[in-house]
């Protein structure tokens, strides 16, 4: 399963930008986003590259998955390491 991340769009220098991810600040690609973007903008983020802008209309629900999923109770689901 691949996950991607959403951010905020902090400043664009040419085809990348510096994003915001609830503190940390990464710069990523934007050539695959699927349409224009500006600062202060959201974009779901994978591997480094922006792959689309996150629509106002679901910028709340989108942000409470991925708060939800930060607090969540993992046990069990990631292996136990050894020693």
């Amino acid at each position: 399963m691949c996950l991607g991340a959403p951010g905020q769009i902090v400043e664009i220098t040419d085809s990348t930008a510096v994003v915001d991810f609830w503190g940390v600040r990464r710069r990523v690609a934007l050539d695959l986003v699927d349409e224009p973007v500006a600062a202060g903008d959201y974009v779901l983020v994978h591997v480094g590259f922006a792959i689309r802008r996150i629509a106002e209309e679901d910028l709340a629900e989108t942000l409470a998955f991925f708060e939800a999923m930060s607090t969540e109770d993992l046990e069990g689901l990631v292996p136990p390491k050894d020693g």
